[in-house]
């Protein structure tokens, strides 16, 4: 290395023909210098290294970020205002999220309406409810930050796919959990895991045919949801800094996974060499979700234990009490522990946690308790706006966060 002057001159000096390649627009690349010059006045090696791949990261994404033309500010300067972190949109998800910015939230988690289950969830047919999924799926790609996860909870159903005939004769067993990995790998993301929530005892007596106890009479009820697992890989050649020394001196290595491109550091004074003369090996992956592997971070052992296994049981939630009284004032909410699961696992403090299916907004609550950002987009408003906002109210008490109060920002865009 370089003796007696600033380190990120160092950086800067081995990495500028890769800067250049990275900001060929002399004004972006200027205003990069510009941004990293206080680093000269810092002494601490890790800490310039630190601070220079996060400033660098930052700016190669808003490059990307520039590259998308169909913003809607009001959704920006909302989702980027400074608040208690409690964040309620009331609108179509679709329509939201193609306002909002490319890759500008880590970690998404929801539970679709389920195909003609409801009564707010009506569609022509099947085919038509995998339709819209589909969008909506292929915009949260692009919202989804890049290497990051979408935790997405459905149950197979029993209804008429109205395809092949409406007649009581077409119900039949639909597997959404096979429909939706299909589509959301069609969509660019990579399937990881299969949770299966095991909901308990069978309440139900359908299906059961106890006057007919013979061969071919006997079905099994449905008492699972998938918890399904998915990341965004999206394929970016973009060279990034060695999270050893920061410099751009890399070259591509092999992909760890579809989309997922690796480097190795070429820089010969680099801080960590293999013995066979080796440089770090890494990906932006690394970069940016690995960085943080300390103590202040680290997931409780029990946690940990609890998700080990692929089949968890978690108890429904009761939403109706004794007096037969919607008390949550939604129709299908889904248990705390499955955001909970998500947000710990998938995502570090202050980041944004995004529910496209928001609901009783139990995402949202689990984030904010976390010390998450969370976002929930929830279409039907007149239906459940006055019971979901009650929930947030009750579930958000300002002494848990040693707050006097704490603000639920919204905004209305139906």
């Amino acid at each position: 290395m370089l003796e007696n002057k600033p380190y990120i001159e160092t950086i800067l000096e081995i990495s500028k023909p890769y800067l250049i390649e990275t900001f060929p627009d002399n004004e972006i690349f200027n205003k990069f210098i510009d941004k990293i010059s206080f680093l000269k006045e810092k002494t601490n090696t890790k800490e310039i290294i630190d601070s220079f791949i996060k400033i660098y990261i930052d700016y190669v994404k808003k490059e990307y970020q520039n590259q998308y033309k169909n913003i809607n500010p009001k959704i920006i300067n909302f989702l980027e205002q400074i608040d208690d972190g409690v964040k309620i949109i009331w609108g179509n998800c679709l329509d939201v999220m193609q306002g909002m910015k490319s890759e500008s939230i880590h970690l998404m988690v929801t539970s679709p309406p389920y195909y003609n289950a409801r009564e707010y969830s009506q569609w022509e047919n099947l085919n038509a409810y995998l339709d819209d999924m589909r969008l909506i799926i292929r915009e949260a790609y692009r919202v989804l930050d890049n290497h990051r996860v979408f935790v997405f909870n459905v149950g197979d159903i029993f209804d008429n796919d109205n395809i092949s005939t409406s007649s009581t004769w077409g119900k039949r067993r639909i597997p959404l959990g096979a429909y939706f990995i299909k589509i959301f790998e069609e969509e660019g993301f990579t399937f990881v895991d299969d949770f299966i929530w095991d909901k308990g005892e069978v309440q139900s007596e359908r299906h059961k045919n106890a006057k007919k106890p013979y061969p071919f009479y006997q079905y099994p009820m449905n008492c699972y949801e998938h918890i399904l697992i998915f990341h965004k890989h999206r394929k970016d050649d973009t060279r990034y800094p060695c999270p050893v020394c920061g410099c751009l001196k890399v070259n591509g290595n092999a992909y760890s996974e579809i989309g997922l491109k690796s480097w190795e550091c070429k820089n010969l004074d680099c801080f960590e060499r293999s013995k066979a003369n080796r440089g770090k090996r890494f990906s932006l992956k690394t970069l940016v979700t690995q960085s943080r592997q300390n103590k202040n971070f680290e997931i409780e052992q029990d946690f940990i234990k609890k998700w080990r296994r692929d089949i968890i049981k978690i108890n429904p939630v009761i939403k109706i009490n004794s007096k037969g009284k919607n008390i949550l004032g939604h129709t299908a909410p889904f248990p705390i522990e499955i955001p909970e699961f998500a947000v710990k696992m998938f995502s570090y403090p202050k980041e944004y946690v995004l529910d496209p299916f928001a609901g009783s907004f139990t995402t949202v609550i689990t984030a904010k308790r976390l010390n998450r950002i969370g976002i929930g987009i929830e279409l039907n408003k007149e239906m459940f706006g006055k019971s979901s906002m009650q929930n947030l109210t009750k579930s958000l008490q300002p002494e848990l966060f040693n707050m006097k109060n704490i603000n639920i920002s919204e905004i209305n865009l139906l």
